[in-house]
């Protein structure tokens, strides 16, 4: 993995396409957590030898939008499930990044030490998760593409529309 990894998602909303998010990974602050993200949006590792499910973020839907909150994704669509590319879970790496400005990518778990696949976007400070979720990365690009997410939210965090990550990828480095 490269100093600075960026990945992508290209988001659809309704089956049509709303454009790319692009996020920049810690990988020297959170190397495990950065490099189980890169991986599942890539797909490389292919099948869990788990569950023989694909491990890849590809076709997953964002199950969760909370308007001034975040964005969550994922697997069966209710927030239950989601491998990691280490087996079904890992630990917490650390706490160092704080929940500070729109775009953190943060691992969702069920408590300490249960990180898997799932991760929420922030669309804005949210400390009350600091020291709880490990942050791994920021987006970079497609500001519009999230604050089009985020009026896809309501209260309750059903979404209003289907939300779909259509492709993901890691963005290769240009050369100089």
């Amino acid at each position: 993995m490269t100093k600075s990894a960026k990945v992508f998602f290209d988001i659809a909303i309704n089956n049509k396409p709303a454009g790319r998010l692009t996020f920049k990974l810690f990988n020297e602050t959170v190397p495990k957590t950065a490099e189980n993200f890169r991986a599942l949006c890539t797909g490389e590792h292919g099948k869990s030898k788990l569950s023989g499910m694909p491990l890849t973020f590809k076709g997953s839907k964002f199950h969760r939008v909370i308007p001034g909150f975040m964005a969550q994704d994922f697997t069966r669509g209710d927030g239950r499930g989601g491998e990691s590319i280490y087996g079904a879970k890992f630990a917490d790496e650390n706490f160092k990044i704080a929940h500070k400005g729109k775009g953190v990518l943060s691992m969702a778990n069920a408590g300490p030490n249960t990180n898997g696949s799932q991760f929420f976007i922030c669309f804005t400070d949210t400390p009350w998760l600091d020291g709880k979720h490990t942050v791994f990365g920021k987006m970079e690009e497609g500001e519009k593409i999230l604050d089009a997410i985020e009026k896809f939210g309501t209260p309750s965090g059903s979404t209003t529309a289907e939300i779909t990550i259509a492709d993901c990828g890691e963005v290769a480095e240009k050369s100089e």
